[in-house]
């Protein structure tokens, strides 16, 4: 996988398969599907949490604070979270996602600007680094459908507004204060209904590392936000966006993930007159989007395709599909097995 920025690799949520079952579950509030998630992915993130040293992530009262500091809506969620949790110090700093370990992905994203506006983006990373869990959850008096990570953050997602939004790492080995990005990016499924309101929620929240976050609402209105720890947010009206940010700033990373080829390839797909939605969707299961880099960590996992207007969420993968939306939501498991040697 790609190395962490201290040059070693950053342990995720591990099982020692090359596969992923890929599974839907739907639990409106908090509760026994979720802490049974969380048994089993607990021991891994505790190993990757304390991958440093014990006090070198924050204090309960630090994580907490700035919790409710930038995000009070997901206070109570967060509480209740804990409490299925067991309640534990260690359990409390680690879902506050209040400046965890640096961890890096390569992703591509990009807004179809049809009748139908829809957000599709891959997801690169490890395949054995990847929770697979997409939840239906109706947290804050909001429907969202996400892609989980970090037990209650989202890589990818809708909600029942028509919002969508996704993150891609954003090639700068900067870290600071700030929230792991797929906590930030739930908050903006759950508070939000327009692009408006998002970039002024992603203008706000502090981030810890370098992150290019897209969105686009059920009008079509969408933006692309260039985010980093030690910079001020750039907000910009790309339809797109890779792993780096108006330039090149790591030029090893973005070269071992060809940042600028697909940036390049993205951009001149978005503009083709000829592309359909349904068409975008498949060149993003094919080179130069797809990789099949697995053993070097940046192989594509699967790709979503976000539908506003519905809303609905799409997740496909070479040879199989998974249709979902807030109507018709199954919990279902699909198992996608990735190749050992590939890239």
């Amino acid at each position: 996988m790609p190395p962490a920025l201290g040059g070693e690799p950053s342990a995720r949520v591990k099982p020692q398969a090359t596969s992923i079952v890929f599974t839907a579950v739907d639990e409106a509030s908090p509760g026994k599907k979720w802490q049974s998630l969380f048994r089993r992915f607990w021991p891994a993130y505790r190993s990757w949490y304390l991958q440093e040293t014990a006090t070198a992530r924050p204090g309960y009262l630090t994580c907490r604070s700035a919790l409710r500091s930038y995000m009070p809506e997901l206070e109570p969620t967060y509480d209740r979270l804990v409490e299925l949790a067991g309640g534990g110090d260690l359990a409390a700093r680690f879902l506050s996602l209040y400046r965890p370990p640096p961890f890096l992905t390569a992703c591509s994203q990009g807004v179809w600007r049809g009748k139908e506006p829809a957000l599709v983006r891959n997801y690169d990373y490890d395949p054995t680094l990847c929770e697979g869990v997409t939840l239906n959850s109706h947290w804050n008096g909001r429907g969202v459908i996400a892609m989980s990570d970090c037990m209650w953050g989202a890589l990818d997602g809708i909600n029942d507004a028509g919002l969508a939004a996704s993150l891609a790492f954003g090639g700068r080995r900067a870290v600071g204060d700030g929230f792991g990005m797929p906590l930030i990016l739930r908050y903006v499924l759950e508070v939000c209904e327009t692009t408006e309101e998002a970039v002024k929620v992603l203008q706000r929240v502090p981030t810890h590392m370098a992150y290019n976050v897209t969105v686009v609402d059920r009008s079509g209105a969408f933006a692309t936000l260039f985010l980093s720890p030690d910079r001020a947010p750039i907000v910009t009206r790309r339809p797109l966006a890779t792993n780096h940010q108006r330039r090149v700033e790591w030029k090893e990373y973005a070269g071992a993930t060809a940042s600028l080829e697909r940036e390049r390839y993205l951009g001149e797909l978005l503009e083709d007159s000829t592309e359909t939605l349904d068409s975008l969707i498949q060149r993003f299961l094919r080179p130069p989007l797809y990789s099949a880099q697995f053993q070097k960590g940046w192989g594509t996992l699967y790709t979503a395709a976000y539908r506003t207007g519905t809303p609905s969420a799409e997740f496909r993968w070479p040879d199989g599909c998974l249709e979902q939306s807030f109507k018709e939501f199954r919990e279902v498991a699909v198992r996608v097995d990735y190749p050992r040697e590939g890239g």
